[in-house]
């Protein structure tokens, strides 16, 4: 695109259908670089990813090209793809309906990288849930409680 030039940083967060924990750490490095490749083969950058068993974040510098909503279902659907080829997970695999995209300037850059590499620390003393709610929250994003992410049952 000549003459445009833009600064977006996104961090998507979104869980594991049921919010199940099915993402295994003998797989998850080789999903983060699938997933990867899906985020670089679209033009943007990867800034951060990682996974825990139910759920991801993912730290993007976003180019203009493609709308949010275009670019998380392409990236939902061939990771879920890939993860059924690799045939990695003994139940069917899925990511539930949904996501949240929060965006941030270039200042706190820094900050939400060192966040998301320290998704297993920063899991000892909060939920995925309570994450969310607390991304919802910092965000001044309203919610509708029956939409949420679901409590495990």
């Amino acid at each position: 695109m000549p003459n445009t030039y833009t600064q977006v940083h996104i961090q998507f967060v979104f869980a594991v259908k049921y919010r199940t924990a099915l993402i295994g750490a003998e797989w998850k490095d080789e999903l983060m670089k699938f997933i990867t490749g899906i985020f670089q083969e679209n033009n943007h950058k990867m800034l951060q990813i990682n996974t825990m068993p139910d759920h991801i974040h993912i730290f993007i510098g976003m180019r203009p090209h493609q709308s949010i909503s275009a670019l998380i279902q392409n990236v939902k659907t061939e990771s879920s793809k890939w993860v059924k080829a690799q045939n990695v997970c003994s139940v069917p695999f899925a990511w539930q309906e949904g996501y949240g995209a929060f965006s941030y300037a270039k200042s706190q850059v820094p900050d939400v990288i060192r966040y998301i590499q320290n998704q297993e620390k920063h899991h000892n003393k909060q939920t995925f849930l309570e994450e969310y709610r607390e991304f919802l929250t910092k965000f001044e994003i309203e919610w509708d409680e029956q939409y949420i992410f679901k409590e495990l049952e």
